[in-house]
């Protein structure tokens, strides 16, 4: 623990002086240009940006802005247009001040925070316990599903607490009948804390028998991934959750689900289980307060930093990258088809 909080200290410290100082923050993008400009290109793969616990308070809002301007230009450098962006939960803290769609924070914390002529693709969200617990009666719950039904509002995507969405290759849907390259299930994880005004009993065996009936369909995407706000396994602040090792592991391991993505612990993390056939990332890094990250002995990595993650999808192959708030690739991983991992 207490070499995890050195380099907590020192990480926050370092992020801080990116912060302020301009040279020091354009020195670090020249570094990272200069070992990312052979990298991946928008033609080869399909790119997808994920980011968890992103949803700052007004005082919190230089930490989501600088991942948010790390992504913009981690796109520009490598000439990437994103297909998708995931919202991995804790979208909003606090609440939405009871003004639900027509809050300002939806233009400050999304809408002008992610640009349309930068991320000019569906943004995936995925519910956060910050979401349910901001507001009352799950007012933002509510707000974010009403906000995601808006004509004028098309990126947002909430179609349920529960959803399922794919991923095709030529990235325009499947106007030319493919077979999509990925297909992703998205889960309402806020059960974890038993907290049943949150998620019902009922709710929660709903959405695990839709779970089960989704993952027993025949599989036509080469990826198959599962997205909670919750990690199922964490070395980070919160740990495991038991809730989920019960409910969804079984699933992941019987279906043969290549990723489970996930926020909730404010790091970046990747964990692999001997036999296990899931990849278990955890992206909660977007803006929110950084929190230790202790080494249990299985992770292949584990930073509290600010940052995101890409991935990039082909059919016979899948990579991972961890990049901070500076637009530095700290970490990344390759997965074939066969399920052999391999690190950047």
């Amino acid at each position: 623990m207490t070499s995890s909080r050195r380099a907590f200290l020192k990480q926050t410290v370092g992020f801080s002086a990116a912060l302020a100082l301009g040279p020091a923050r354009r020195a670090a993008a020249a570094v990272a240009s200069m070992t990312e400009r052979h990298g991946p290109k928008a033609e080869a793969a399909r790119h997808v940006l994920a980011i968890g616990d992103f949803g700052a308070k007004a005082g919190d809002l230089p930490r989501q802005r600088a991942v948010s301007r790390a992504m913009a230009a981690y796109l520009r450098r490598n000439e990437l247009k994103p297909d998708a962006l995931l919202m991995l939960g804790d979208n909003f803290y606090g609440g939405l001040g009871g003004r639900g769609v027509r809050s300002r924070r939806w233009g400050w914390n999304v809408e002008d925070m992610y640009p349309a002529d930068t991320f000019n693709c569906p943004m995936y969200a995925v519910l956060g316990n910050h979401d349910y617990s901001g507001e009352g009666h799950q007012a933002t719950v509510q707000a974010e599903l009403a906000y995601a039904q808006l004509p004028s509002r098309p990126r947002w995507t909430l179609p349920h607490k529960w959803y399922r969405f794919d991923i095709f290759g030529d990235g325009d849907g499947k106007k030319d009948g493919d077979d999509p390259l990925a297909t992703a299930l998205v889960t309402d994880t806020n059960f974890v804390y038993g907290r049943s005004h949150w998620v019902s009993r009922d709710e929660r065996k709903r959405q695990l028998a839709w779970l089960a009936g989704e993952l027993a369909k025949p599989r036509v995407a080469p990826w198959l991934f599962v997205l909670g706000h919750h990690p199922v396994y964490s070395d980070g602040h919160h740990g495991d959750s038991e809730p989920l090792i019960d409910d969804f592991d079984p699933l992941l391991r019987r279906h043969k689900v290549d990723l489970y993505l996930s926020g909730h612990d404010h790091d970046l993390q990747h964990l692999e289980f001997k036999g296990h056939p899931t990849s278990f990332v955890v992206s909660g890094a977007g803006g929110a307060r950084a929190r230790p990250v202790t080494y249990r002995g299985r992770g292949r990595f584990g930073r509290a930093v600010y940052g995101f993650s890409h991935l990039e999808l082909r059919r016979d192959k899948m990579s991972v990258r961890h990049v901070d708030a500076n637009g530095v690739q700290l970490y990344g991983f390759t997965k074939s088809r066969g399920g052999r991992v391999a690190i950047l």
